[in-house]
């Protein structure tokens, strides 16, 4: 089947879930954050799929608004000694950002195939 032959699908819904950004059923991911090299279900060849840099730059971004913020709420509320600081935001940290690579990861391909982006080239 073609990609005309198949409903548009949002890419945040697929992404997040981790599917197929062209069918919506197969996994999208072999691993933790590795891409499968095709959709079990439709056979979309996944080579495209190159996120880059940009889910590490929006898991820095929001995880950084999220911590920074929650640590000086409570260092400015409660003014704990610094072990509590640790205690609490370095655990937090790592969960909210491993936690949100492969969603982000995800929604960065799923966009990426429904907006045909690929490398510029110069051409003649």
């Amino acid at each position: 089947m073609s990609d005309h032959e198949y409903a548009p699908l949002s890419p945040f819904s697929t992404g997040m879930a981790g599917r197929c950004p062209r069918c919506g059923a197969g996994k999208l991911f072999k691993g933790f954050v590795e891409v499968a090299p095709a959709c079990e279900f439709c056979g979309l060849d996944l080579k495209f799929a190159d996120s880059g840099d940009g889910p590490a730059v929006f898991v820095m971004l929001f995880a950084g608004f999220l911590i920074v913020g929650t640590a000086l709420f409570v260092e400015v509320k409660y003014e704990p000694p610094m072990w509590v600081h640790a205690l609490i935001f370095l655990p937090m940290t790592l969960i909210v950002c491993i936690g949100m690579v492969r969603p982000l990861k995800g929604v960065l391909i799923a966009l990426q195939y429904r907006n045909k982006a690929e490398q510029g080239r110069l051409e003649g």
